[in-house]
């Protein structure tokens, strides 16, 4: 297994070898007061993270291409008092050692350096508008070299927008990075499996969160991939609901969409369950459908299938169904042509998965056609549907949300679910919730 000095050296050889000659510069994320003088936790950039492995605030990365090829990091100088109060720094000679950079200065070199730096350089490559202080920074840089024109120092021909090059490289995941997907993944699993044997009618959305928090944490992740939606009942028809905190009632389905991050990769899991252990005969059916659909879409995940495909098998499982249990009306084609289905399923089948839940890369090609699945790209998997009270809708389903998501894995053959191990067969969740 590649170390993870080795892995990040090799994601800078490849973004130096896209970008052919110019310069990038890519700062991490900056720290954000979240009241009085107290922070959110820091999350560092995920582009500047993918390129450094380096997760510490106040720093950005310097990429030099052409014949002289080379990697600055730019970074806190070690300071023993301030280590006492916001802990330990790795400092430029440290950092540089550590995380294979050719070179690493004090981020109060930074302004001094990057005059010489940007000097003649055929492009510069940077994300404009995306942070208020780096675009005036650039900008004073910028024409403090116009004014050297007649020594003829150069400023850059042209500005490109690096993440361009770097999201297309993220899209692929490499064997490391398949490995820690895997555990985020088994991570989160396991907390899902959890939820089903701890939850009972009375509980507290709030207390199955928790659950969630404590397993991620116990199990080394460092953080959830985003806001847990624990939505019993009738919250589970609001897509993005996170207030979490009703009581769960019996007789109710509870929607869980819970992830976690490990080293930066996150997981994105949801499961759909009864909250006393047994599903009623409409819950069932419904339940069944969706899980129908997730299972075909899942057999579209191959290279040569384009993205949209597992999209379309879905949609088509899904709106037979509605047809079949009186939902829509009419002729399969006709409820897909009018999206009469929409009433019930609402959003797409899946996303990009990766250092972010909504991971970067693009989805269709210049000429707006969907592109093709390749070995190494993952995303998730994510048909549902979310039937609200309405008159020309049976009483019996009214209230009822149900999502079944994974993490799938382009494979060479075909695909894997890195998150195979969260059970979501009826049979499956009813034998473990009635024996837990």
């Amino acid at each position: 297994m590649k170390s993870a000095q080795a892995e990040f050296k090799s994601r800078r050889q490849k973004m130096l070898s896209a970008m052919g000659d110019g310069i990038a510069i890519i700062p991490t994320a900056a720290e954000v007061v979240r009241n009085g003088d107290s922070h959110y936790p820091f999350r560092f950039d995920s582009s500047f993270y993918y390129l450094s492995g380096f997760k510490e605030p106040e720093a950005v990365l310097v990429l030099l291409a052409g014949k002289a090829a080379k990697s600055i990091l730019f970074c806190r100088e070690k300071d023993p008092e301030r280590e006492i109060w916001d802990g330990f720094r790795y400092g430029p000679a440290a950092a540089c050692e550590e995380f294979c950079f050719d070179e690493a200065y004090s981020m109060d070199e930074l302004d001094a350096k990057l005059l010489s730096l940007l000097a003649n350089q055929p492009k510069l490559y940077f994300s404009l508008g995306h942070n208020a202080a780096w675009d005036a920074r650039l900008t004073t840089c910028l024409k403090q070299l116009g004014t050297q024109a007649r020594a003829g120092v150069h400023v850059p021909d042209a500005v490109c927008d690096p993440r361009k090059l770097i999201d297309e490289l993220r899209l692929y995941k490499s064997p490391f990075e398949q490995g820690l997907m895997r555990r985020s993944a088994n991570i989160a699993a396991t907390a899902h499996n959890r939820a089903m044997q701890l939850v009972k009618p009375g509980m507290m959305e709030y207390q199955l969160e928790a659950a969630f928090l404590q397993k991620f944490y116990q199990q080394g992740a460092q953080a959830p991939a985003y806001t847990s939606i624990v939505a019993g009942g009738a919250n589970a028809c609001t897509l993005h609901y996170n207030a979490n905190n009703a009581p769960l009632r019996d007789g109710d389905l509870l929607l869980i969409d819970a992830g976690c991050e490990l080293d930066g990769y996150a997981s994105d899991i949801s499961r759909t369950f009864p909250v006393n252990g047994k599903f009623s005969g409409p819950q069932k059916d419904l339940y069944e459908l969706v899980l129908a659909a997730q299972l075909a879409a899942i057999q579209q995940v191959a290279p040569g299938q384009h993205w949209d495909a597992p999209h379309q098998t879905a949609l088509a499982v899904l709106a037979q169904g509605f047809i079949d249990l009186k939902l829509c009306q009419g002729s399969l084609q006709s409820v897909l042509d009018s999206g009469d289905y929409r009433r019930f399923y609402m959003h797409r089948t899946g996303h990009w998965l990766g250092l972010d839940v909504h991971d970067v890369g693009e989805y269709k090609d210049r000429d707006q056609q969907w592109r093709g699945l390749e070995a190494g790209m993952t995303l998730t998997v994510e048909p549902g549907c979310y039937i609200r009270p309405a008159a020309n809708v049976p009483e019996h389903f009214w209230h009822t949300g149900i999502r079944i998501e994974d993490d799938v894995l382009v494979t060479a053959n075909g695909c894997e679910v890195l998150t195979a191990k969260a059970i979501k067969s009826v049979a499956d969740i009813e034998a473990l919730m009635q024996t837990s």
